[in-house]
C-alpha cells in the first residue's frame, strides 16, 4: 500500500468517532480528500467529495462507506466517582471488563478502565455468568464524585484503547475497522479517479457518511441530498476463515482472497453483473456472498431513497467484528478501490440498471 494512504488510514482508526461523534475522523477523512475533489458537509456530519464527469446526461454515483465505530457514552457517576455507561452501536458485554478506555471530554482524552470484581471473590455461578452493561463501569482514579464531575461530564462519548497493529503479512488489527475501512476506500477512489487522465462517463459523489451504528441515518441523509442514479456501498463483511465462525451463515469468505460481492434484494442484478464482469476482466479477485433481505448497511437506505437508485455492496472481509481487535488484509482494502475505479469507467447509461 502506498505510504502516504498508509498513515491516512492508521490516523482514521485512531480517531475517535463513536455514532454522533463522527467529527474527528471525519474532519481527517476532508482533509486528505480536499486535494482531489470539492468538499463539502451537512448539518449532520456526513462529508461529501464531488468529482465531475465529462459527456452529456451523465449518471450521477455515489459512493458511501461510514466512518463512525461502536463506542459508549457516559450515563451516571455515582458518589465515588465510578462512571457507569450505555453502548452506543452494538457492544458486546463480553468484552468490555478489564479494558482500557478513553472518555473523549471538552478537555481532550481521559484514561479509564472498565472495572471488574476480582475471580476470587466470585462464587461459581459468577463466574459463568456475563455482566450486564449496566452494571459495569469506569474507574478514572477519581476520589469521589465532585473530583469525577470536574474531569468528566454525562454524555461524554468512550472508546476503547486500540493500537493499529501489524499481524503478519498485510494484515492489521485495530478498533473501528468497520466501517472506516469503507471510508478509507471510498477516500481512496476519489484519490484513484483524481488521477485519471481522461474524465470519467459519471459525475462522481464519495461520502463518508455517520450515524450507521445507530440505524442508517447518515447514509439516509446523504443519499437524499445527492439523489443518484446509482450508488456503491463499501462495508465490512465477516471473514469466515477463523476457526469458531460457521460457513453455513455467511459461505467461504476469506482475508486475503479479495472484496466481497453480494447478492440479494437488496442490490441491483445489472450492477452487481458490471462489478463482477469488471473483476474477470481486470482479473481482480472477488467472492461472493448471499444476502436475500434487507442488508444492515447503507446499502438498504441507498436503494429506497426517493424514488429509488440502483444499488450494490462491496464488502471487505474482516474478523473480529466490533471488537477492539478487528483484523483486515490490507490487499483487499485496495482491491476493493481498484474494483470501483475500473467500474465507474464503464457505466455510460443511467437506463441499463432498469429492469426489463
Amino acid at each position: 500500500m502506498r505510504k502516504e494512504s498508509l498513515v491516512f488510514l492508521e490516523k482514521l482508526l485512531a480517531a475517535p468517532s463513536p455514532s454522533g461523534y463522527e467529527q474527528p475522523a471525519q474532519r481527517l477523512f476532508r482533509d486528505y480528500v480536499a486535494p482531489y475533489c470539492q468538499v463539502s458537509s451537512d448539518v449532520l456530519g456526513n462529508v461529501y467529495g464531488f468529482i465531475a464527469g465529462q459527456g452529456k446526461d451523465r449518471p450521477k454515483v455515489m459512493l458511501v462507506g461510514h466512518s463512525d465505530e461502536i463506542g459508549l457514552q457516559v450515563k451516571y457517576i455515582d458518589d465515588k466517582g465510578f462512571l457507569y455507561f450505555a453502548a452506543i452501536g452494538g457492544v458486546d458485554a463480553h468484552l468490555t471488563p478489564g479494558k482500557v478506555v478513553h472518555i473523549h471530554t471538552a478537555d481532550g482524552p481521559l484514561p479509564g478502565v472498565v472495572g471488574k470484581r476480582p475471580i476470587h471473590l466470585m462464587d461459581t455461578k459468577d463466574r459463568e455468568t456475563v455482566v450486564k452493561l449496566e452494571a459495569q463501569y469506569i474507574d478514572i482514579g477519581a476520589k469521589d464524585k465532585k473530583e469525577a464531575q470536574k474531569l468528566v461530564r454525562v454524555g461524554d462519548c468512550i472508546t476503547f484503547e486500540s493500537g493499529f497493529t501489524r499481524l503478519q503479512g498485510d494484515r492489521i488489527a485495530s478498533r473501528g475497522f468497520d466501517d472506516k475501512a469503507g471510508s478509507f476506500v471510498v477516500a481512496e477512489v476519489l484519490r484513484l479517479v483524481a488521477a485519471e487522465k481522461k474524465k470519467l462517463p459519471v459525475d462522481l459523489y464519495g461520502v463518508s457518511s455517520v450515524q450507521e451504528e445507530i440505524g442508517l441515518r447518515g447514509g439516509t441523509t446523504s443519499c437524499y441530498t445527492v439523489n443518484p442514479d446509482i450508488g456503491i456501498c463499501v462495508e465490512v463483511d465477516f471473514a469466515t476463515d477463523q476457526p469458531d465462525v460457521e460457513r453455513k451463515h455467511n459461505g467461504e469468505v476469506a482475508l486475503g482472497k479479495g472484496p466481497i460481492l453480494t447478492r440479494g434484494a437488496n442490490i441491483n442484478h445489472a450492477l452487481f453483473e458490471l462489478l463482477y464482469a469488471t473483476a474477470q476482466k481486470d482479473k481482480i479477485a472477488v467472492q461472493l456472498t448471499a444476502n436475500p433481505r434487507a442488508t444492515g448497511t447503507d446499502a438498504n437506505v441507498m436503494q429506497i431513497s426517493r424514488g429509488g437508485v440502483a444499488t450494490a455492496l462491496v464488502k471487505l472481509p474482516l474478523r473480529y467484528m466490533h471488537t477492539p481487535v478487528e483484523v483486515v488484509s490490507l490487499g483487499d482494502l485496495e482491491q476493493a478501490a481498484k474494483l470501483i475505479v475500473a467500474t465507474l469507467k464503464r457505466i455510460t447509461d443511467r437506463g441499463a440498471f432498469v429492469p426489463q
